[in-house]
């Protein structure tokens, strides 16, 4: 049977304009039936809120992402297309920041960077990790266990990838939570329509971040390591791959694409395995399941529901809709991973699907460089997590954060029986 159209979704077949308010509380708490009636009525629609058509099939992510007649750079460059929008004197430290970002570039300078990084986050490299992550994991619930409850985002979620990306930068371990803090702030730019108040916010924060990297950059000229930052810093000092600028943005980057997403796909995927009901090791008996449940975690409810791309050729992408040089295009990638066309009963929760995949990490040359780590991350802290505490089992109604085109829980209130039967 079709999907019923949700009330707050509004749309004129006779343009492809939908509206849909990406802060409307139904939306916020569970997109994926409007994502189902797009699917089935309208794959291809200009969503008016954010003035763009979007994609909602997978297979159409997946073909764009990998198409370079659409990339991440603006047209014109990062400064020069903010200067068009007015003035940003206000948000002059966070645009600095984002200028010299591989998240905004196109080769040759995307490849310059992500040369230089991508060593440190390869599968063999990272998969040393795991004895240290999974001490980590387990020093963390020793801080929750006596009292037989806990809230997951603050407790288990946050800290675990803050302190495992700052030891990979070389950066001390306490200073995780205020990177999350900076990071947080600075992501609200990202999402629909920030106030100027986000964007005070944002730039005080991005000024400090810059400054706390270019310090710590200093002291690894003086006595450098076998860690990122002094990777990135040596690369600077011999003159040829970073200017001080890149040096600052590739840093601050890592550092929050390390801990962002991880903290909200740990909390989706703890509330989407307790929906199950039962026993929650029956997921993550052995490596091999951890891996194919955080897989189908990531499909099923993704931590990033919206990726854009501009447009630098003239392209069809869709039957009758053309995008010229300058236009953007979003690709729904919460949509893309429950398109009923690529999988078999998308919504629902199927660990080891033969048709197990999903775009939840982009795809091409931009695809996620933290991905390894990522999933690492995931595998860890959810056998971790529930071979301690079989008996977890949610304290309250989780929800979810008004954060669109981002997607996670405000919190996780759990509780279990604790070592002296406590809950």
């Amino acid at each position: 049977m079709e999907p019923a159209k949700p009330a707050y979704l509004a749309f004129d077949p006779s343009t492809g304009h939908m509206r849909l308010d990406p802060h409307e509380p139904a939306f916020v708490q569970n997109p994926y039936p409007a994502y189902r009636w797009m699917h089935d009525n309208a794959r291809c629609v200009f969503w008016e809120d954010f003035g763009l058509w979007c994609l909602a099939g997978f297979d159409e992510a997946n073909r764009l992402f990998r198409d370079k007649r659409f990339g991440r750079e603006r047209p014109g460059g990062y400064r020069a297309a903010m200067a068009a929008t007015g003035d940003r004197s206000h948000l002059a430290d966070f645009d600095a920041v984002e200028a010299g970002s591989l998240l905004e570039l196109e080769p040759p300078a995307h490849t310059r960077l992500r040369t230089l990084v991508n060593r440190a986050f390869v599968s063999r490299q990272v998969e040393r990790l795991r004895p240290k992550i999974e001490a980590l994991a387990s020093r963390l619930i020793d801080g929750f266990e006596s009292a037989g409850k806990a809230e997951l985002i603050r407790d288990f979620a946050t800290p675990l990838p803050a302190a495992v990306i700052a030891e990979m930068m070389g950066l001390p371990a306490e200073s995780g939570l205020q990177l999350v803090a900076w990071s947080n702030d600075m992501v609200r730019m990202y999402m629909h329509k920030p106030g100027r108040a986000d964007a005070e916010r944002a730039n005080a924060s991005a000024r400090a971040f810059a400054d706390f990297i270019r310090g710590h950059a200093a002291e690894k000229r003086r006595q450098p390591g076998d860690d990122l930052l002094s990777l990135l810093t040596a690369a600077h000092e011999n003159g040829q791959k970073l200017t001080e600028d890149e040096l600052v943005s590739s840093a601050i980057l890592l550092l929050n694409a390390g801990h962002e997403a991880t903290v909200h796909q740990a909390g989706n995927a703890v509330r989407t395995i307790l929906a199950q009901g039962g026993d929650p090791r029956r997921f993550i008996e052995t490596i091999e399941a951890a891996a194919a449940t955080v897989e189908e975690c990531l499909r099923l409810d993704p931590p990033l529901h919206m990726f854009t791309r501009h447009i630098y050729q003239e392209a069809e992408i869709a039957e009758g809709v053309v995008l010229k040089p300058g236009d953007q295009v979003g690709l729904l990638l919460g949509a893309a991973n429950r398109d009923p066309l690529a999988f078999s009963e998308p919504d629902d929760f199927r660990p080891g699907r033969p048709d197990q995949k999903n775009v939840s990490f982009g795809a091409g040359i931009h695809f996620c460089i933290g991905a390894p780590l990522a999933r690492l991350e995931l595998q860890v802290a959810l056998k971790t997590l529930f071979d301690r505490l079989p008996s977890l089992r949610l304290a309250e109604t989780p929800t979810y954060s008004d954060i669109y085109h981002f997607h996670g829980l405000e919190r996780l209130a759990v509780q279990f029986d604790g070592p002296s039967g406590a809950v």
